[in-house]
Order: C-alpha cells, then sequence, then structure tokens
C-alpha cells in the first residue's frame, strides 16, 4: 500500500494545500477513522492523487521561464497581448502546459473538498469550511476569466494590463491570486444576497432588485460604494438584472414587451418562463452550488463575448467583471 502523506510537499516555498487546509483534511481523517473506514480510505487516496498532481503542477518552471512567452518579455505589453491569446479554446495547444495543469488541480481539489463537504454533513463548521475551499477556487477560476477579458480591454493602460499580465503569472505560478483573495467576501455577499432574496419579478422594471440587494448588502462597503457609483450606468444595471433575474439581457426585454402588450402588471417567479419563446439561456444556480455559479458566469461571460462580437444591446460584461474592474481601476489609481 502506498505511504501516505499528513502533510503537503513544499515546492519552492509552495504548498500543495494551505495550512488551514491541511488541518481542516487532518480534522475529517480523525472523524472519519471512527465513522467511516470505506470514507476515510476513500479520502486518503483521493488526498495522494491530488497531492501527485500538485507536486507536478508546481514541479514545472515559472511561465516566465517557457519558450511560449519568452520573446515577448523584450517587450511587456507584448507580454500582455501574449497572454490575452492564451484565453480561447483555439489556441489550447499554445497555451503553456503549466496553465492547462493548473485548471485540471483546480478541478481535482474542487472535487476533494467537495467530498469532504458532503461527508462533513451534521458538522456545521467543518462543512462550512469545507465549502468556502469550494467557493474560492470558483472564484479564482472567474478571476482568470476577467484578468483575460480585460487584457484586450481598452478601458485599461498599457502599464495597467501589464500588472494583469503580471497578476495572472502568479497565480499560475502559486495557484493562488491575492486580488480574488482580498475581494472574496464582498463576492461572497452578492450571492449570499440574491439567494437570500430571490427575484420577486413583479413589473422587471429592475429598481426593486437594485434596492434589496442594495440593503442585504450594506454591511459590505465596498459593494455599497460600487452599487452607488455604478447603479447610473446602463451596462452595470443590465447586468446585475441578468444576475437578479437569471435571465439574459434579451429575455428580460421580451417578458418586459410581453407584460405591456398584454396589459398584465406583474408576474410570479413561476409565470416568467413561460412569457419566453424557447428554453431560458441561463441555469438554474440551486442552493448556491458552486459548480452552478461558475456555469452561470461562464454562459453570462459567454452571451457578453456575442454581443461584442455582432456588436448587439446589452451588456458586454458580467456583473462579477465589471465589479472587479471597477475595484482594478481603484487599485491602480
Amino acid at each position: 500500500m502506498v505511504q501516505l502523506q499528513t502533510h503537503s510537499t513544499q515546492i519552492t516555498g509552495l504548498q500543495i494545500l494551505s495550512e488551514d487546509e491541511e488541518i481542516l483534511v487532518d480534522k475529517m481523517l480523525s472523524l472519519l477513522k471512527d465513522k467511516s473506514q470505506d470514507n476515510h480510505f476513500k479520502v486518503q487516496e483521493r488526498l495522494i492523487r491530488l497531492r501527485n498532481l500538485g507536486n507536478a503542477v508546481f514541479d514545472y518552471p515559472t511561465i516566465k521561464d517557457t519558450r511560449f512567452i519568452g520573446d515577448f518579455l523584450k517587450n511587456e505589453f507584448r507580454f500582455a497581448e501574449s497572454l490575452h491569446a492564451f484565453s480561447t479554446a483555439s489556441h489550447l495547444l499554445r497555451t503553456p502546459t503549466k496553465v492547462v495543469a493548473l485548471r485540471s488541480f483546480f478541478v481535482a481539489k474542487f472535487h476533494l473538498f467537495s467530498f469532504l463537504a458532503n461527508l462533513a454533513e451534521g458538522n456545521d463548521e467543518m462543512q462550512a469550511q469545507a465549502k468556502q475551499v469550494t467557493y474560492s477556487i470558483v472564484f479564482t477560476l472567474m478571476a482568470e476569466n476577467v484578468y483575460f477579458s480585460y487584457l484586450g480591454d481598452s478601458g485599461f493602460s498599457d502599464i495597467t494590463k501589464s500588472q494583469l499580465a503580471n497578476d495572472l503569472i502568479m497565480l499560475w505560478d502559486s495557484g493562488t491570486d491575492p486580488r480574488s483573495i482580498r475581494h472574496f467576501m464582498a463576492l461572497s455577499s452578492l450571492w449570499k444576497a440574491r439567494d437570500s432574496s430571490p427575484p420577486s419579478f413583479g413589473t422587471m422594471d429592475g429598481n426593486t432588485e437594485l434596492l434589496r440587494i442594495s440593503i442585504d448588502m450594506e454591511d459590505e462597503t465596498e459593494w455599497v460604494e460600487f452599487l452607488k457609483e455604478e447603479s447610473t450606468n446602463n451596462e452595470t444595471r443590465w447586468a446585475l438584472e441578468e444576475f437578479m433575474f437569471g435571465l439574459s439581457y434579451e429575455e428580460i426585454l421580451q417578458v418586459r414587451n410581453r407584460l405591456h402588450r398584454f396589459g398584465v402588471s406583474s408576474i410570479s417567479h413561476k409565470e416568467v418562463r413561460t412569457y419566453l419563446d424557447s428554453k431560458p439561456s441561463y441555469s438554474l444556480v440551486i442552493n448556491q452550488d458552486p459548480r452552478d455559479i461558475y456555469d452561470f458566469f461562464i454562459e453570462r461571460r459567454e452571451a457578453c463575448a456575442l454581443r461584442k462580437r455582432f456588436n448587439s444591446a446589452g451588456p458586454l460584461h458580467t456583473l462579477e467583471e465589471i465589479y472587479l474592474k471597477y475595484r482594478i481601476l481603484i487599485e491602480t489609481e
């Protein structure tokens, strides 16, 4: 039988799991040893595989030392441009191995801690800790997408784009992103506010949703400042409505037009989807499942990309992207 490691192997000062994650895993293993030998063994097996994968990923040299982008480092702005190319699926075979492998590591880590969260049912503290790890992985993957998006954004200076490129390098080399860690609580609060106050579609004017989410997040200073400054911006309002209603900009317009045409003053949550001609564009987010949160983000991001391509009306960025752009601009001023 393979000898199990109880703590992570360090690679050039990095850890496969953080100190808090190691403590949680040790606690879970102790709990399962007495509770379920079968699950105890399953966690050990998955932990071995995750450590092996992590060791392999972090054994790759820093992205800046790879031949993929070595030529671009002579010009820091071309460097940001070269990283932007990695964002498309069509450039998969041009993407550094470490970047692709790290994403696999994130997926494996997500599945391990999702498994731990399920096994911790009945122990609220440990379950909450395991779920927090899965959320942090989702927000890290979202941050990577946001950075890619803004490397090609004309709203950022070349200097800021260069900083974002370096943030991506740090994420790929260390497996963590300082910015997403700083804003993790704000993004978590946004989802908690959405979950605690499901949209009462009503007249679909969006103002009620803006007021409700502002009230629900009144203790989250960063979000209050963001909403105060950006709520009059059409794109922010449209992106917020997509986020709150769970419908695309186009579907929201369709429902509003039908309400006006048939003289209906308001509709319920159950009725709203009957107003659409086809299946809704975005998936439902059930009980804040982190996988659903990521799917919902990616679906909205792809819809935004399609609008950019065809120069269509509606939000060109997701609410999360708009928020992080707002924070990035403040931090770089």
